[in-house]
């Protein structure tokens, strides 16, 4: 009994976030669609229509109306094959097995695209049951039954929007960067074997794996936007985050070329620290302040309080700043040791070309012109599927624009 409270109070507790919530509409949306089913079917168990509701009511409003009509047909569709069949054979092994290949044929040509495994899977359901006439347009009538009600509860009951779990992952990937430079630049001033170097650039090379699981929180926060009763600026936040994550993208990539950088100059100092005390302090300094603009950035682009974002962009232009100060005066001692280390200079000129890269990234500028570049990509587009809107809005009177 203890434990069931402990369960109870957890779940309370939880009861805002976006998985609780999703549980809780999806178990509703099933429930009220069996007693709809019951009341409208003759069957004495409607399960297609909870069933039903339950694959509709989809992680998020948008998902939900883009996928609800094709999960519809699909039943649909399996369904008709089930009744063609029925009429002409029985269930045997082969033709068992030319309902499951007509059933995925046509789920191709009437286009339900991911869903056309579940063409067949209705089509085998409906087919192993008694009555198969009557008991096909039971099933059609509780996909019909579940479908609607698992849309009217996504319409009047606006899904949950994941923009903070999307905010979570970035700023977990740009914690690891932020820590994968902070070891760089403690490691300049100590003598790295090649094989630690090596485990530096395979750490690099695994934020490639840490960006496709952002990616794929991120696309679902941008659906939870869209058409989002509860959002008023869906599209500023989606072009937000999104462009946030290209530029981290980059960021990483231009890492993993510097680890690489340091890899290399780790073959030519098998006896000795990667570079000297004053050079080395000179580099980790860059790589601080360079870890700190990447942590600042992810803040800037996550916030969801003006107040905040205000703050982090002064944070993020003030590290910008200090880097580039770091930055030139690591580039004079460098080209100081080039001299007397000819054989280096390559190196050294492509450390200091991939710091630019960051810390050009990283700019305040550029992260404006990418997000006006994307809202005007964005109108042109919109113009372009919806060419009626921009007609009616230029037959406006000027003084309703």
């Amino acid at each position: 009994m203890p434990e069931v409270i402990v369960t109870v109070r957890t779940l309370v507790s939880r009861r805002r976030e976006p998985v609780v919530v999703q549980a809780v509409r999806s178990t509703a949306a099933a429930v009220v669609s069996y007693v709809v089913a019951l009341w409208l079917s003759s069957e004495p168990a409607p399960l297609t229509a909870p069933l039903t509701a339950l694959l509709v009511v989809q992680v998020t409003l948008y998902t939900t109306l883009t996928t609800g009509i094709r999960r519809v047909n699909s039943v649909v569709a399996g369904v008709l094959v089930a009744i063609g069949f029925s009429t002409l054979v029985g269930l045997t092994w082969w033709s068992l097995g030319l309902v499951i290949l007509t059933s995925l044929v046509v789920g191709h040509l009437v286009r339900v695209d991911e869903f056309v495994p579940e063409v067949a899977i209705s089509a085998m359901l409906v087919l192993g049951v008694t009555q198969v006439a009557s008991t096909a347009w039971d099933r059609v009538l509780e996909t019909l039954i579940g479908a609607v009600v698992g849309l009217l509860f996504n319409v009047f009951l606006a899904p949950p929007v994941w923009v903070a779990p999307a905010s979570e992952a970035i700023t977990s990937l740009a914690g690891r960067m932020r820590d994968l430079l902070g070891h760089l630049g403690d490691e300049l001033a100590e003598h790295t074997p090649v094989e630690k170097a090596a485990a530096r650039l395979h750490e690099a090379r695994r934020l490639d794996n840490d960006i496709a699981g952002v990616d794929a929180a991120l696309r679902q926060a941008e659906d939870s936007l869209r058409l989002n009763p509860r959002v008023k600026e869906g599209l500023l936040f989606r072009l937000v985050l999104r462009t946030g994550l290209d530029t981290l993208e980059i960021c990483a990539v231009v890492l993993r070329v510097c680890c690489r950088t340091l890899t290399d100059l780790a073959k030519t100092r098998t006896d000795g620290p990667l570079f000297h005390d004053h050079l080395a302090d000179a580099l980790r300094e860059l790589f601080t302040h360079m870890a700190s603009a990447v942590d600042n950035f992810a803040v800037l682009i996550t916030a969801q309080i003006s107040a905040s974002a205000e703050e982090a962009e002064v944070r993020l232009t003030q590290e910008l700043a200090a880097a580039r100060v770091s930055r030139e005066r690591a580039a004079r001692l460098l080209q100081e040791e080039a001299r007397a280390r000819p054989g280096t200079w390559q190196l050294y000129g492509a450390l200091l070309a991939e710091a630019d890269r960051v810390l050009d990234e990283l700019g305040v500028e550029k992260r404006s012109e990418r997000l006006v570049e994307e809202l005007d990509r964005h109108s042109r587009a919109q113009r372009v599927r919806r060419p009626w809107l921009s007609r009616l809005w230029r037959e406006r009177p000027p003084a309703d624009r």
